[in-house]
């Protein structure tokens, strides 16, 4: 592993580790949902309407692991953001895993 490969590695150990700012900020700020993972009914209580495009697709796509638990009924911080952090680590893993794949599809090809 170069040096390259390695700081890469800590930036993303970092950004994992931070994902649990994800909940601690809103219940910090009192505000709900963190940024941007709001529901349709969320936006039209927020602003009074519903994008079209919004509308359209809201239900078009469900997370394979909702509010990021496999326990919805335990709420604790600490249980929350474990599951931040697993769904960090395997959000990693799965773009490794396709970029190790594209690039050896890529190295393959251009021999």
């Amino acid at each position: 592993m170069n040096k390259l490969h390695k700081k890469i590695l800590v930036l993303l150990i970092i950004l994992v580790l931070l994902t649990p700012a994800g909940i601690l900020f809103p219940m910090v700020f009192n505000a709900g949902d963190a940024w941007g993972e709001w529901s349709a009914e969320t936006v039209k209580n927020l602003i009074g309407y519903v994008p079209e495009g919004l509308q359209k697709y809201s239900d078009t796509y469900t997370a394979p692991i909702p509010d990021y638990s496999l326990n919805a009924d335990d709420p604790s911080v600490t249980h929350q953001s474990l599951f931040y952090i697993l769904s960090g680590i395997l959000g990693i893993a799965a773009t490794f895993g396709i970029t190790i794949i594209i690039s050896k599809f890529i190295n393959k090809n251009g021999k």
